[in-house]
């Protein structure tokens, strides 16, 4: 387990890096005249970029040493964290923000890609689990430290203090993380005929489509929620920040926890187990994410928000796990990569859509859409799973 807390900080930090800017959203309004539809491709922008770099990041994570890229990552993040702290106009700011994305895309398949390799199938979904468990940290931390600083210090110091924090964890991962590299041939071949072939498996494509529809509605709360508390309630900064991450993120992890440690324990019976557990995940926490920002009053947010923490978790726990079930070890980096393309342009799409339907349907109204395809993904990858593995038992 300690490669999945090495990287298990690596995951926290690039998390409150891209997740500090949504609890500054006034502060860009005020310092930098963003508008609503500007404040949308913040998000937008770093995710679509960040998507389309996933499956190149997954090739490459498939092909060269994985300690080597997550390293390098964490430099690059780093400093371009950095640049969006020193930009003086609305352009410059976004194009640090899509330069985060490219140097953040190349983390992700090489982690999970090396966690997978070092795990077997009885513990894979829990090592996974505790690893994307990071991400949930990182967005309470980051929501809180990006309103904090703006409240008290300004926005510009906050971003500075993050990229010295990511350069010097940088070099700690450069002496302590083993080497880790991919299998020897899984350089041979097309790599855009390798990636079509993962759609072969129609697990693997049901999957794809239930984790864009999932991710469409998960970031919407990751982007917006901290802003629409204080345009509903009058919260400032810090404490919307924290409010919109501190009780969905600690439920989700719960969530998390719990999806990846029963999934495990029921692999052997079930084989399509996670898949089920992942599409539960997906339908259950939809109709609460639309309750959370259909409420009026604070409470009830709040409480909708922890159900639909607790039960995304179960999804997040098990999306990964699941497409290593169908996807060889030689795929690890470009199956991952791939997947997590389809949820960014998922978020990028939601992301703006968000930021200019705003003023017409609102949140709400967007997200009655969205929890509808979710519950549709959700049955559809249930559906999928189950028929594939009841023909292998009768093969």
């Amino acid at each position: 387990m300690t490669l999945v807390a090495l990287l298990w900080v690596a995951l926290a930090l690039n998390y409150i890096d891209r997740q500090m800017v949504f609890s500054i959203f006034p502060a860009l309004r005020r310092e930098l005249n963003f508008t609503d539809v500007q404040l949308g491709l913040v998000g937008s922008v770093f995710t679509w970029v960040y998507a389309l770099g996933m499956p190149v990041a997954g090739r490459l994570a498939d092909m060269f040493r994985r300690d080597r890229m997550i390293v390098l990552s964490l430099v690059l993040w780093s400093l371009a964290t950095l640049g969006c702290g020193l930009a003086t106009s609305v352009p410059a700011f976004l194009a640090w923000r899509a330069a985060m994305g490219i140097t953040e895309a190349l983390y992700f398949p090489a982690a999970v890609g090396a966690i997978a390799a070092a795990h077997g199938v009885a513990t894979r979904s829990q090592a996974l689990g505790i690893h994307q468990s990071a991400q949930l940290f990182g967005i309470i931390a980051g929501g809180w430290y990006g309103g904090w600083m703006a409240d008290r210090w300004g926005w510009r110091l906050g971003f500075m203090i993050a990229c010295c924090v990511g350069v010097a964890y940088a070099l700690v991962l450069a002496r302590k993380l083993p080497a880790n590299r991919a299998e020897a041939d899984a350089v041979q071949g097309n790599p855009w005929r390798t990636a079509a072939g993962l759609f072969r498996a129609r697990c693997y494509s049901m999957l794809a489509v239930a984790f864009f529809a999932f991710c469409s509605m998960l970031w919407v709360f990751y982007a917006w929620f901290p802003n629409h508390l204080v345009e509903r309630f009058g919260l400032s900064m810090a404490e919307s920040g924290f409010r919109a991450t501190m009780f969905v993120q600690l439920s989700c992890a719960a969530g998390v926890l719990i999806g990846g440690r029963l999934a495990d324990k029921l692999s052997h019976r079930m084989p399509a187990s996670r898949f089920f557990i992942a599409a539960a995940g997906i339908g259950l926490s939809a109709p609460f994410g639309y309750l959370t920002f259909a409420s009026h009053s604070l409470t009830v947010t709040t409480i909708f928000s922890v159900a639909y923490g607790l039960t995304s978790g179960l999804m997040i726990a098990n999306t990964f796990a699941a497409a290593y079930d169908v996807v060889g070890p030689k795929g690890f980096g470009l199956g991952s990569g791939v997947l997590n393309m389809i949820g960014g342009i998922a978020g990028a799409i939601l992301i703006f859509l968000a930021g200019v339907l705003k003023s017409t349907i609102g949140f709400s109204g967007l997200l009655v859409y969205v929890g509808v395809g979710c519950v549709a993904a959700a049955s559809a990858l249930a559906i999928t799973a189950r028929s594939r593995y009841a023909l292998e038992r009768r093969g």
